[in-house]
């Protein structure tokens, strides 16, 4: 159920419309096989996955694989030849999100590579360094079941790194561990939270596909590839927004988006909070048009609403639902202006009664669906709405707070009509 989480500092995030980061949704390897003998003229049973450690101790085995392992070209190489690296920031293996372990692990690598890994020099990810053609060092965090699979309520974290060679385009070395959940903080680093919108972008999409169902030798996913100058820039930017340089952040935001390949929703989004922060409302409204733009395009798009618990009502509260309005109006007016029809589909988090999670995700979809209505009524005939209960959750923790707040959301699917 949706049940609303108190620290104002978490705000911004409830229900939201959909997202498809793209991501592979099995696990690196099959569920365990062990003792099952493989028939005659039938191939190996696939070797079971690693079994959940500590967290601390996950991170390690994963970063030891991966930089222990790595095949470094060229032959003959100095012994004291170095090899440049830069880590583009880590994410959630689902969301595409930074989050507060996201975060620390990408420090914890870098530190381990100055410590342990002389060969390895670890650069900042920045424009000048990545034009010279480093090794990129890219990584996801996923929740996981019981079966290593990202549905239902997940037990751990799949923690998988991948060690890229731009000059050759292909993958050097992966890493892969199964974390226990203790100890992690999956919290969303301020951008994420902030962020009023989610879809499927094809940026993230090339990052994760990069990381996960890959192995060494495999080519770097050519979304990613042919963004990674822009990326350098949106992290800069996303590191301004985090720190409260609102200005800054929008500059950088601006810059991302004038580049052959800004054309990404972190970069709208940014845009939009860092001139919602500045008190440039016209501005942002602007830039909410091109978030609904880009996610019509991509034929799904992700708004995060803030529900009341247990209610069909927004909070209350101007300074986390006073944008609303103006989101929907913007919403069903650009829907409006085409001709496709919408799916609309509520979800909640798995905790509380199932029948009563679908009961109330069917009901927030009514509403959003009537409120567009109300504001393009040639939409009225166009649209449905359906609830979806806990049965497609993304992030499945069960924590019902700023963690997981994508379960709460009300997918918007572009359907021929």
């Amino acid at each position: 159920m949706n049940t609303f989480f108190r620290p104002l500092g978490q705000a911004l995030i409830g229900l939201g419309l959909l997202f498809a980061a793209g991501c592979n949704n099995l696990p690196e390897s099959s569920p365990s096989t062990a003792g099952t003998a493989a028939s005659p003229g039938q191939p190996a049973a696939a070797p079971a996955p690693p079994p959940p450690q500590a967290y601390e101790k996950a991170v390690l085995s994963a970063a030891t694989a991966l930089l222990g392992n790595a095949k470094l070209p060229p032959e003959g190489t100095p012994a004291r030849q170095r090899y440049a690296v830069v880590i583009d920031p880590l994410v959630d293996g689902m969301t595409g999100a930074q989050s507060v372990t996201t975060q620390s692990m990408g420090a914890r690598l870098t530190k381990l590579m100055r410590e342990q890994y002389p060969q390895y020099d670890v650069q900042p990810f920045s424009a000048g360094n990545v034009a010279k053609s480093p090794f990129v060092l890219i990584g996801t965090f996923t929740g996981v079941n019981a079966q290593r699979q990202t549905a239902g309520q997940r037990e751990a974290y799949r923690i998988c790194l991948a060690l890229a060679d731009l000059r050759s385009g292909k993958l050097v070395s992966k890493g892969l561990a199964f974390a226990l959940p203790e100890g992690v903080d999956p919290t969303p680093l301020a951008f994420f939270r902030d962020a009023p919108a989610w879809s499927d972008d094809p940026a993230t999409q090339g990052y994760i596909k990069t990381c996960q169902g890959t192995k060494a030798g495999d080519p770097i996913n050519p979304l990613y590839l042919d963004r990674i100058l822009a990326a350098t820039q949106i992290a800069e930017a996303i590191d301004a927004y985090n720190a409260g340089r609102y200005r800054d952040a929008l500059d950088l935001y601006s810059a991302a988006l004038a580049t052959p390949s800004g054309n990404q929703l972190r970069v709208h989004n940014g845009i939009y909070l860092a001139n919602w922060k500045l008190g440039r409302k016209a501005d942002a409204q602007a830039a909410f048009a091109k978030i609904v733009d880009f996610g019509l395009e991509q034929r799904r798009l992700a708004v995060k609403f803030l529900f009341r618990p247990g209610s069909t009502a927004f909070v209350p509260d101007p300074k986390l639902s006073g944008p609303y309005p103006t989101w929907l109006n913007t919403i069903a007016k650009r829907t409006a202006a085409g001709s496709s029809c919408l799916e609309i589909t509520g979800h909640t988090s798995p905790t509380g009664p199932e029948p009563l999670n679908e009961r109330l995700s069917q009901l927030r979809a009514d509403v959003v669906r009537d409120r567009l209505a109300r504001d393009a009524p040639t939409l009225s005939k166009r649209m449905i709405a359906t609830g979806m209960g806990s049965r497609q959750t993304l992030i499945g923790n069960g924590r019902d707070d700023a963690t997981d707040a994508l379960d709460r959301r009300v997918e918007f699917k572009v359907i021929g009509c």
